[in-house]
This record gives structure tokens, sequence and C-alpha cells, in this order.
């Protein structure tokens, strides 16, 4: 799971960022609204931490943004106005959760996770199925018809985000983004080469042709019918 975090207080950002790797989450930072809206546009986020107070272009605008460009990743916004009606605004503005600095870490780690499984449409341990498709997300594990399939980290996250975007078109730039990081020296080509990999133990079960090819563009994970 990766998970983007717009914070301009350094101190807490870091501490933020340092939390949520520890708990084996993919994380990218940005400490100003312009920054932030520039990385959510990449779409490759499972959730989106966002201060409401930032410099430059406010939260609030980050999540118009956001919203307009059809992101429908979950957004858990970080205010230090404890006020009803700024709470009101940010989630008519398209928020999906919100919590009050100061905030207790535990806190902070409970609201992401019910997000998550809430976006996911999985079931309580991260479980998300499709087809004769499961990857259990905590465990980081992958089954074709309830067999497991030994993946590989990288070709783990490759099947969990075609998982969670299953019948939606990612661009190879996309899937590069997600899998190896945005700040990744990997060639594009490298793309190809996992999906080859996962096709090729999805295979054995006939499997494999859950991965579509967009010609030109990038990948499709849709069931066979």
């Amino acid at each position: 799971m990766r998970i983007l975090v717009v914070e301009d207080d350094r101190p807490l950002r870091d501490a933020v960022v340092t939390l949520l790797k520890e708990e084996a989450y993919q994380v990218d930072e940005a400490d100003n609204g312009s920054d932030g809206a520039h990385l959510a546009r990449l779409r490759v986020h499972d959730l989106i931490v966002l201060d409401i107070m930032l410099p430059g272009m406010s939260g609030l605008a980050v999540l118009s943004d956001i919203r307009s460009s059809g992101n429908a990743a979950p957004v858990l916004l970080l205010t230090a106005l404890d006020s009803v009606d700024e709470r009101v605004r940010g989630l008519d503005s398209g928020a999906d959760d919100y919590l009050i600095k100061p905030f207790a870490t535990p806190e902070l780690l409970a609201r992401i996770r019910v997000l998550l499984r809430r976006h996911s449409q999985g079931s309580p341990d991260g479980e998300i199925g499709y087809g004769e498709l499961t990857v259990k997300c905590q465990a980081m594990e992958g089954y074709a018809r309830c067999e497991p399939l030994k993946l590989t980290l990288k070709e783990f996250e490759l099947m969990e985000y075609l998982m969670l975007n299953r019948e939606q078109i990612l661009t190879k730039e996309q899937l590069l983004d997600r899998v190896w990081g945005i700040d990744s020296e990997a060639g594009i080509g490298v793309v190809d080469v996992y999906v080859h990999y996962l096709r090729k133990k999805l295979a054995p079960f006939g499997c494999d042709g859950y991965i579509h090819t967009i010609r030109g563009v990038g990948y499709m994970l849709k069931e066979k019918r």
C-alpha cells in the first residue's frame, strides 16, 4: 500500500512518514500544496494524508484538484482548526475523514486502516478477491484458485495494484511509479519484465489471461468472460 503525506510542518511530517514506513507502507511526501497536488495527479496512491493549512495552495484546494481529476483515493485531512464549520467544509469537499492536531499515533494508524479497508472493498484483514485471484494485503501473499503463487515482493505489489484497480487501464508510467517508486531510476521496461514474470506464475492455474495488454498504453486486469 502506498500513501502520500502532504504536510508543511517538517517535524510532524517526518514523524508521520517514519511511523508509516515502520508499518510497512510505502510513503511519498510533499511540504506544500502544489507539490502535493502534482503527486496526487499521478494516481498511484492508495490513501492521501493532507494538511488543511498549507503554504500557497491550501489543503482544501488540493482536495478539490484531487477530486476534479477523478482521483477517488481516500483522503484523511489533518487540521489544527477545531471548528465544526471547517470540518464540514472538508467533508463536503470530498474528504473521507479528518483528524484534529495534536493526535495520537494509534488513532492515525487506525483511521488509515479503516479507510484502506473501505476503499479496497476487501475483508477486515485486507483480503481482496477478483474472479479466481486473491491477494492478502497484510500478509503480502497472492493466490490463484486458492493456491499460493510464491511471489517476490515486486510481483506481489504489481498484482496488488492491478487488483485494486481491476477493470481499469493502468499506464506503464503509473505501474512504474507505484511499484518501483516515483524517484526510482528503473527504466519503463522493468514493468513489461515483471508483468511477464507475474503472468508466468499465473499460467499453471490458467489465470495468465487476466492481465490484458493495452497496446501503446499499459495493462488492465480483467476477468476472462
